[in-house]
C-alpha cells in the first residue's frame, strides 16, 4: 500500500495490534518510523499452520524484532495454581489460544528456520525479566537466560525506544558504509555489543575493572545460595544511575548484560508519547472488543519508573526506580486527543503511571541519587533526600479538568499513601500533601479508592518492602475524615496477598482479625505468584533472602496456600468451622474470640458468591505492561470499569 519494495524492520507481537502508547509494539514501531525506517508489525502470527504469517512480508533489510506482548505470556496463560486460563485480554473478543507460551522462544525459532541469516532482536517484558538465569514457577525449575533457549541474536531489556533505535542505526550505518545488502549474524553482535540495555552472547568474558561476574548458571543449579547472591547484584545494578556490566556463564557461552541508559529526560519521554498514535485498534478487527484496550482507551500515563521497590514487583527491573516524567504540555496534548475520540463521554479513566502519585518526584540532591544502589526510596522509610512534593500533580489534575469536553478525571492507578503521609520538616510541604489528599478523595475517586497495604504483619511487610500497617490506619482515618467533611460516602478498598514469603497461617489469622476490626470483608485479594526477577520469587525458590542470605519461610504446597487464603474469608459461613479448628490447633483462642466471638451464625455471609475472590485472577504486582502498568486484580462485582491495567479485570499497579 505504501509502495515499499522492502521493509527495514519487521516486528512480531503476541498481542493484537493497538496503535496506543500503552502497547509496546506500537511504541517501537512509531519510534522507528519517526527515525525514517520502514516498519511493519505482524500481530499474533499463527505458529501452528504453514507459517505463512512469518513469511508473507519477506526478509527485512535490518532485523526482525519480537515483542511477546505487554504482559508476560505465562502470567497471561496460567493462574497462581498453574491452571490454564480461558481468556486473553490482549486478543479480540478476549479469546485464549492466539499466542503460544513463551512467544520469544517460539517466534524466534520459527524465524530462524525460515530466515537463517537475518538478525533477530528480542524485546518486551517477557524477555526483559529473563535476561539472566531465573526461576520458572510454572515448570518449577531454574532456567538459563532466555537468550540460551531461543534463536535470537540479542535482547533489549527495559523500555526499548533508545536501544532499539541505536541497534537500527548501527546496522543501517554498517550497510550504507560497507555497501553490503545485509549484515552477517556473526558480525552483528560485535557491531551492537556495547549498546546500553542490550544483552548478547559472547564466546569469552571481555570484562573491565567495573564489570560484575555472576555465579555460572550451572553452579546456581547445584547451589541455591549462589542464585540468591546473584540476584542481589542483578537488582542493585538494575536500579543504579551508573550501573556495571553483568556477565554470567552458561555452558560454553557468556551472557553479557550491558548497563541501562541513564533515566530519560522529560524531552525524551515527550518525544515517545507525542508520536502520531491513532489510539485505536487496527481496522482489521472490525470493531471486535479487545478487553485490555477497553481498560486504557481513555487513560493517560504521565510518567515511567517506580521507586517503591516492592519485593514482589518487577517495575524497577524493567523501568528502573528513577521517575521519567512527561511535561505538562505533552500530557495536555494527549488529553485533548482523548476528548476527540469516538465514544468519549467526558471522563478520563486514569491520570496515572506505575504509581499514581510519583509524578516529577526525584532526589533533592541528584548527586546522592547517582551514588545510591538501594532498590527502594520508600523502604524501610521515605528517603530524606526524596522530594515528595505533590504540587506538580495538583497542577496537572486542575489543568486537565479545565479542558473543554472533560467532565472529570479519575485516578485509577495505585496511590502510595506513605508518600501522602510523609510529613517532612516543611509545613508548606505537609499542607500541600494534605491538599493533594483532599483533591484526590473529593474529585478523582469514582466511589472506591484502591490502596495496597498487602499485609498487616510487620515482618512480612518488611520482606515486602511495604510501610507499617499503622500508616494504613492513619490514611483510612484521613480518608474517612475528608469524606465526612464533604458529605461523601466513598469506600477505601485495601488489597492483600496471601502466601507471600514470610507469611504464615498465624500471620494471616492476625490479618483477618485486624481487617475485621476495621469493618472490612475483603474482596481484592490474591495468592502470591512467583514471577521472574523479583526478590520475593528468589526467596520462594532459594528459601533465602538475597540481601541477608538468611532462611525465610514460604508456603509452597496447595494445602498450605489454601489455609492462608481461607483467612481472607473468615466471614463466609462454610469457612467458620475449619478456621476455628485451625486457630484451636495454633493455640490462638484470642483470635477465635476476635474473629468469631459470640456472633450468631446468621451474621456470617450465607452466600459465598457475594465475595469477589477468584483464584484464577492474574496477579497485579508484576510490571507486565510495556508502559509500566501492571496486571491488576479482578474487580469486585459492583465496581465500574474505571481502572486501567493490562487485563479487562484489573487496575494499574498498586505500590
Amino acid at each position: 500500500m505504501r509502495g515499499w519494495e522492502q521493509l527495514d524492520v519487521i516486528l512480531f507481537s503476541g498481542d493484537a495490534y493497538v496503535d496506543h502508547p500503552s502497547f509496546g509494539a506500537a511504541v517501537i514501531g512509531r519510534v522507528l518510523e519517526a527515525e525514517g525506517y520502514r516498519v511493519a508489525i505482524v500481530p499474533q502470527p499463527n505458529w501452528r499452520d504453514d507459517l505463512r504469517d512469518f513469511k508473507k512480508l519477506g526478509r527485512p533489510r535490518l532485523f526482525f524484532g519480537i515483542s511477546p506482548g505487554a504482559m508476560d505470556s505465562m502470567v497471561n496463560h496460567y493462574t497462581a495454581a498453574r491452571r490454564r486460563r480461558s481468556d486473553d485480554a490482549y486478543t479480540p473478543d478476549g479469546r485464549a489460544g492466539q499466542r503460544p507460551d513463551m512467544p520469544s522462544i517460539v517466534y524466534s525459532k520459527i524465524l530462524r528456520d525460515i530466515f537463517p541469516d537475518v538478525p533477530i532482536v528480542l524485546g518486551g517484558i517477557e524477555a526483559s525479566l529473563r535476561r539472566l538465569s531465573y526461576y520458572d514457577y510454572w515448570e518449577d525449575r531454574l532456567r538459563p537466560s532466555i537468550l540460551c533457549e531461543c534463536a535470537a541474536d540479542a535482547l533489549c531489556y527495559g523500555m526499548g525506544e533508545k536501544p532499539m533505535t541505536e541497534v537500527a542505526s548501527r546496522i543501517d550505518h554498517y550497510l550504507n558504509e560497507s555497501g553490503e545488502s545485509r549484515v552477517e549474524r556473526q558480525a552483528l553482535v560485535s557491531l551492537i555489543a556495547d549498546v546500553p540495555q542490550l544483552v548478547c552472547r559472547r564466546p569469552v568474558i571481555e570484562e573491565t575493572g567495573d564489570d560484575i561476574v555472576l555465579h555460572p548458571y550451572e553452579e546456581c543449579l547445584k547451589n541455591k545460595r549462589a542464585q540468591a547472591e546473584n540476584f542481589r547484584h542483578i537488582e542493585e545494578e538494575s536500579n543504579k544511575w551508573h550501573a556495571s556490566c553483568l556477565w554470567q556463564q552458561t555452558g560454553d557461552v557468556f551472557i553479557k548484560v550491558n548497563p541501562p541508559y541513564p533515566p530519560l529526560s522529560t524531552e525524551e519521554v515527550d518525544r515517545s508519547f507525542d508520536l502520531p498514535y491513532t489510539r485505536m485498534p487496527h481496522p482489521r478487527y472490525n470493531g471486535k472488543r479487545i478487553p485490555a484496550y477497553e481498560m486504557i482507551r481513555f487513560s493517560i500515563c504521565m510518567h515511567r519508573g517506580c521507586f517503591g521497590g516492592c519485593s514482589f514487583c518487577t517495575i524497577s527491573a524493567h523501568q528502573g526506580k528513577f521517575i521519567a516524567s512527561r511535561s505538562k504540555e505533552s500530557i495536555l496534548r494527549e488529553a485533548i486527543q482523548v476528548t476527540k475520540m469516538p465514544d468519549f463521554k467526558g471522563y478520563i479513566s486514569d491520570l496515572g503511571g506505575p504509581s499514581a502519585n510519583m509524578y516529577r518526584m526525584r532526589g533533592k540532591d541528584l548527586k546522592l541519587c547517582e551514588k545510591c544502589k538501594k532498590p527502594s526510596c520508600l523502604a524501610p522509610g521515605v528517603c530524606p533526600n526524596l522530594n515528595a512534593d505533590h504540587r506538580p500533580l495538583l497542577e496537572i489534575y486542575k489543568a486537565v479538568d479545565a479542558l473543554p469536553g472533560v467532565k472529570k478525571s479519575f485516578i485509577g492507578s495505585g496511590v502510595r499513601y506513605d508518600l501522602i503521609l510523609n510529613d517532612g520538616k516543611d509545613g508548606e510541604f505537609k499542607a500541600a500533601n494534605m491538599k493533594y489528599a483532599e483533591e484526590l478523595i473529593c474529585n478523582h475517586v469514582s466511589g472506591r479508592l484502591k490502596v495496597a497495604p498487602e499485609h498487616t504483619n510487620p515482618e512480612v511487610l518488611k520482606i515486602m518492602r511495604k510501610p507499617p500497617f499503622e500508616l494504613f490506619h492513619r490514611f483510612k482515618a484521613l480518608f474517612d475524615e475528608i469524606n465526612r467533611k464533604h458529605g461523601l460516602r466513598q469506600q477505601i478498598i485495601p488489597y492483600f496477598i496471601s502466601s507471600h514469603p514470610g507469611s504464615t497461617e498465624a500471620a494471616m489469622a492476625e490479618l483477618a482479625a485486624e481487617t475485621k476490626s476495621l469493618d472490612f470483608q475483603l474482596e481484592q485479594v490474591q495468592d502470591f505468584t512467583p514471577t521472574p526477577m523479583t526478590v520475593s520469587t528468589e526467596i520462594y525458590y532459594t528459601g533465602l533472602h538475597p540481601y541477608t542470605l538468611q532462611p525465610c519461610f514460604c508456603a509452597h504446597n496447595p494445602a498450605e496456600k489454601q489455609k492462608q487464603r481461607a483467612f481472607f474469608f473468615w466471614y463466609q459461613r462454610e469457612n467458620v468451622p475449619t478456621l476455628r479448628a485451625e486457630l484451636q490447633k495454633m493455640g490462638r483462642r484470642d483470635l477465635i474470640d476476635r474473629l468469631f466471638g459470640n456472633m450468631p451464625q446468621r451474621q456470617f455471609d450465607r452466600n459465598p458468591k457475594t465475595n469477589n475472590y477468584d483464584p484464577n485472577k492474574k496477579p497485579s504486582y508484576p510490571d507486565y505492561r510495556a508502559d509500566g502498568r501492571n496486571a491488576g486484580r479482578s474487580q469486585g462485582k459492583n465496581e465500574k470499569n474505571d481502572r486501567n491495567g493490562n487485563s479487562a479485570r484489573g487496575h494499574r499497579p498498586r505500590r
